[in-house]
């Protein structure tokens, strides 16, 4: 009859066969393990009795790196004050109070996910997946917004203008209005302008308060001119971006999660005193993540302050240099958002195609209008011997270093800056869309004139035998007349 040992009974009844003077060979080998494991059992016997033959859990008995228990109870008890602290809040707090040894980061989140105060993440990005972008100092940009979302107890929802300095997060304006027209924002901007100084730039999105982009005429808004007459640049972000003014946007997240989350005011009055000390709090004590924990007022003020040059004597010599206007060159958008310059293409975007943009280059940038508005800014790719000669004004023809000579043939240029000879497009320019102009030929080149003046000389690469097809027609091919 065969009985079914468990694997304490057959490990005690192998201790037992060596106690009882068996070898520990022929015992290892009959359990089909090892000597050595054989002798472990016998240790374990020997210091713990029968309860030393069960299997351990391979789990480690101590963790050298463990957070305390005290240090935990902190962790939760903070969270659960602050719901909106994340483990980098919350372990900055623990280093204000004292805590050491810190945990880190992931510790914390791991204790958050253990009380089920957080849900785990399925796939957390990597850090340097993100790409974040900042002004090096302040009051060279801000980012301005509206938002919505503030309500009074008689059911009445007000909206925030805010603004934040981009390279400190510093708020300069959070001003509370009944309605977001374009007067109560012109105001608001008139007063942050008179409390921090006149910044840079301005970023704004293409609401109708700000910029009259979309809108019927090409005439400026109340917002575009108070930015003119003070000197400040009004930048616009691309239609259905909201990541560009993503500083102000994470902005109204904060507002949202910390001031407004289940509160209804009396009146304006109280909301506004109420959001303008939180406010105070937020750039003088708050610490911000995305400014490495500091405090917005400290970055603020580290601004440079505007410095005046003492008069330099003018000398008699010396000429007054006359800065123009930054020449700028017109072009076509295509179908898929992109124009040509200098044989490279730059992206402006699919809304504007078919649209005619203003190019212009500065400080190794290419800068894309339309409208007299800022829609893209690349880095230059292509050579400064390749730019076009309209950056220099206007086209100033070339002379022919050979006598024009030939029958000449008359061509209109196409909206593409080509003309047609021989079957084969030769390029005329921009600058002559919609004009006529004469087609010879020299020896083996195809010369471009208008006015007695030579404009293109290229390499013929049209078919010899068509050209009896294009001297037939000198004046282009002839209409089709209507059959009566």
């Amino acid at each position: 009859m065969l009985v079914e040992l468990g694997l304490v009974e057959q490990r005690h009844k192998a201790v037992l066969e060596v106690l009882g003077g068996a070898a520990v060979t022929d015992v290892a080998l009959r359990n089909g393990v090892s000597r050595q494991t054989v002798h472990r059992w016998l240790r374990r016997y020997g210091a713990q009795g029968l309860s030393g033959l069960v299997d351990l859990p391979t789990r480690p008995q101590t963790c050298p790196h463990q957070m305390a228990p005290e240090v935990e109870a902190q962790v939760v008890e903070l969270r659960r004050k602050h719901p909106s602290w994340g483990p980098r809040t919350l372990g900055h707090r623990l280093e204000r109070q004292g805590i050491r040894p810190l945990p880190g980061r992931s510790s914390i989140y791991r204790c958050l996910v253990r009380h089920r105060l957080v849900e785990p993440k399925k796939r957390r990005r990597r850090r340097e997946d993100y790409r974040r972008w900042e002004r090096s100092h302040s009051m060279e940009l801000w980012q301005m917004d509206v938002m919505g979302g503030v309500k009074l107890s008689s059911g009445q929802e007000l909206s925030i203008i805010t603004g934040i300095d981009d390279h400190s997060r510093f708020c300069v304006l959070a001003r509370l209005v009944p309605r977001a027209t374009a007067r109560p924002v012109c105001e608001a901007l008139a007063a942050a302008l008179g409390a921090w100084g006149v910044p840079d730039q301005i970023l704004t999105d293409n609401a109708k308060v700000f910029t009259n982009r979309f809108g019927p005429g090409d005439g400026e808004v109340l917002f575009d001119r108070i930015c003119r007459e003070n000197g400040i640049r009004h930048l616009l972000t691309a239609p259905h971006s909201p990541t560009t003014t993503g500083k102000v946007e994470r902005f109204h997240k904060t507002i949202r999660a910390e001031f407004l989350s289940g509160r209804v005011f009396a009146s304006i009055e109280e909301a506004q005193a109420e959001l303008d000390a939180w406010v105070c709090f937020y750039n003088r004590e708050r610490p911000h993540q995305g400014i490495g924990m500091d405090f917005p007022q400290k970055r603020f003020d580290l601004r440079p302050l505007e410095t005046l040059e003492p008069p330099r004597p003018k000398l008699k010599e010396e000429e007054p240099a006359s800065l123009g206007p930054v020449p700028r060159l017109s072009r076509r958008v295509s179908q898929k958002g992109k124009i040509s310059l200098a044989t490279f293409s730059y992206h402006v975007g699919s809304f504007l195609a078919g649209e005619t943009v203003e190019v212009q280059i500065a400080e190794g940038l290419v800068q894309i209008f339309h409208r007299q508005v800022l829609v893209a800014t690349h880095a230059r790719r292509h050579a400064l011997d390749a730019e076009p000669r309209s950056w220099q004004g206007p086209r100033q023809p070339r002379r022919a270093s050979t006598p024009t000579v030939g029958v000449p043939v008359v061509r209109k240029v196409d909206p593409s800056g080509h003309i047609s000879f021989a079957g084969t497009a030769y390029r005329v320019g921009n600058d002559y869309l919609g004009q006529e102009v004469e087609v010879r030929l020299v020896g083996d080149t195809v010369q471009i004139s208008r006015a007695g003046r030579l404009l293109r000389t290229h390499a013929a690469r049209h078919d010899k035998q068509k050209e009896h097809g294009a001297f037939a027609n000198p004046k282009g091919r002839p209409r089709k007349k209507k059959a009566s």
